[in-house]
């Protein structure tokens, strides 16, 4: 039997936050002010941001004029 493989439709909180690399507290303020997808109701007690959504928004993010440094060679080990 072939095994099945979903996308989630929703994402916790935790897991936008991971899913586009800024923190809970960002998303928050940002969605707030209209800056990023609102979260939809999914129970009384729960809610989940649509994954279409938080795709689209970071798709539509302006590429960047700031480029990473460079690597120094330096380990954190």
């Amino acid at each position: 039997m072939p095994t099945i493989s979903i996308e989630p439709m929703y994402l916790s909180r935790e897991e936008v936050s991971k899913f586009i690399s800024l923190s809970e507290d960002v998303i928050y303020k940002m969605a707030n002010q209209g800056e990023f997808p609102k979260p939809r109701r999914l129970s009384n007690r729960r809610v989940g941001w649509l994954v279409r959504e938080v795709k689209e928004w970071a798709e539509g993010r302006p590429v960047s004029d700031i480029l990473p440094p460079e690597n120094t060679g330096h380990s954190n080990r």
